[in-house]
């Protein structure tokens, strides 16, 4: 896939991550807690392990989500690794470009837009944002077109709960996300491989699903740029492009809006992208996946899951409808 660009605040070095190993630690020891931990406050994952790190981003405290399917308890994907391979062409179409030179992006002052099909449109300012529900940390996979996954634990909520807020009309059956397009700031963006700004958008039940998450940060610090800064969409069901970095704008209508891949190349890159292991991209298969950061290029591939996992809370949202179709 060509998952969605990156952005954020300062990066770190790759030799100032904390080792995969203290993650892998970590998350033993929270098994073993179980129920115990349940419902209280902590740091996140990854916050608690990386206090000693220079150069670390801030933190984001959050709770664990106690969400069905919310936390996957797989191998984390190392920060390293997370922070350094992205698709973000804002700021270049190589992997590493984004982590290169996202770093003359400005995340504040910052405001999102909400407008539309909408009983209260209005700006948020990041810092409303960040207060209008409680952080959750999530550890959700991400499943890229380009046949390659990792596994994140992000920071943030519910987008249902900005969007319940807002209070949609009748009228609103889909919703739109315009990112950041700034060529002071991006420069893929002198680039003519999309029509710029990026835009993406779902289906009004996919929107309001509690497992698609408006996400603040990842690994218990704030959003590096090069992932998505200062806010980012993580539908974790569908192809990684689908998520909007960089979010600016969010707008409810009425008819399907037309996403910057379909515009680009309809015929690759279908409205709902929904991770199907049945549906072969025009170019390459998609029935197996290779885990970014599990022993290098020659890992045997694993199968790709049907909506990458999460078809027992999203299954239903496609009931009766063709998915090779409606790709």
């Amino acid at each position: 896939m060509h998952l969605l660009k990156d952005r954020g605040a300062p990066f770190p070095a790759p030799s100032e991550i904390t080792p995969p190993s203290v993650y892998r630690q970590r998350r033993t020891l929270l098994q073993g807690l179980g129920a115990a931990l349940a419902g209280t406050a902590w740091a996140g994952t990854a916050a608690a392990q990386t206090t000693a790190r220079p150069g670390k981003l801030a933190e984001l405290p959050a709770r664990r989500s106690t969400l069905p399917g919310a936390v996957t308890m797989e191998k984390l994907t190392a920060y390293a690794d997370a922070s350094t391979y992205n698709n973000f062409y804002e700021f270049g179409t190589d992997k590493a470009d984004p982590a290169r030179y996202a770093g003359s992006l400005r995340t504040r002052p910052w405001t999102v837009a909400v407008e539309g099909e909408v009983k209260k449109p209005g700006t948020f300012d990041l810092d409303t944002l960040l207060k209008l529900a409680p952080m959750e940390e999530r550890i959700y996979r991400l499943r890229c077109v380009e046949g390659w996954s990792m596994v994140i634990p992000w920071v943030g909520w519910s987008l249902a709960e900005l969007i319940k807020r807002v209070e949609p009309t009748g009228n609103a059956k889909f919703v739109q996300f315009v990112t950041l397009a700034d060529k002071a700031q991006m420069p893929g963006l002198r680039s003519s491989v999309l029509d710029w700004p990026y835009v993406e958008g779902l289906r009004m039940d996919e929107a309001m699903h509690p497992l698609t998450l408006l996400a603040f940060g990842m690994y218990g610090e704030v959003m590096p740029n090069q992932n998505g800064a200062p806010v980012r969409l993580v539908v974790p069901w569908k192809y990684g492009f689908k998520s909007g970095k960089s979010i600016v704008k969010i707008r409810f209508v009425e008819k399907q809006p037309k996403t910057s891949w379909e515009e680009a190349a309809a015929s690759e890159y279908g409205f709902y992208s929904n991770v199907n292991p049945k549906v072969d991209h025009p170019r390459w298969s998609q029935a197996t996946e290779r885990r970014i950061g599990e022993d290098g290029l020659f890992a045997k591939k694993r199968p790709t899951l049907m909506f990458n996992g999460y078809e027992p809370q999203v299954g239903q949202l496609y009931a009766g409808m063709d998915l090779k179709k409606f790709f």
